[in-house]
């Protein structure tokens, strides 16, 4: 959806999320009391998502991730969100550094342990980093 490069420790999210109120832009925390990653931070990481729940707000939520430098490495998404997208492009082209989203199976990531250090690549290729990066 949005290439580019970006190496975090995986964080899966088991349900889906509303970044307009579910994610704190300056904190780049989970804040949606009800999300059962409630308090988990996605600042750095590389973010699995099965689904978003949709608002055309989220794409300002993004935006300010990216500002604030709280966004996660990239973004690994079982179903496209153009509006998360639009986030990170707008970001790009107000001159911040975009962060990759890639729209990925979940089931495409079991063989990955939570917390492994992984690398998305530059063709949105998914592997484990090597030891000492991140």
């Amino acid at each position: 959806m949005v290439p580019g490069r970006g190496t975090g420790c995986l964080l899966r999210l088991t349900s889906p999320i509303s970044f307009w109120g579910g994610v704190d832009p300056v904190a780049g925390a989970i804040v949606d009391p009800r999300h059962p990653q409630y308090g988990a931070s996605i600042a750095g990481t590389v973010l699995a998502i099965p689904s978003t729940v949709g608002s055309s707000s989220s794409s300002a939520i993004m935006l300010e991730l990216i500002r604030e430098g709280r966004a996660p490495a990239a973004m690994l998404l079982g179903e496209v969100d153009a509006i998360l997208a639009l986030g990170v492009v707008v970001a790009q082209e107000l001159d911040y550094t975009p962060i990759p989203i890639v729209e990925v199976a979940m089931s495409a990531l079991d063989r990955f342990p939570d917390g492994a250090l992984v690398e998305v690549g530059g063709a949105g290729e998914i592997r484990m980093a090597p030891s000492g990066q991140g």
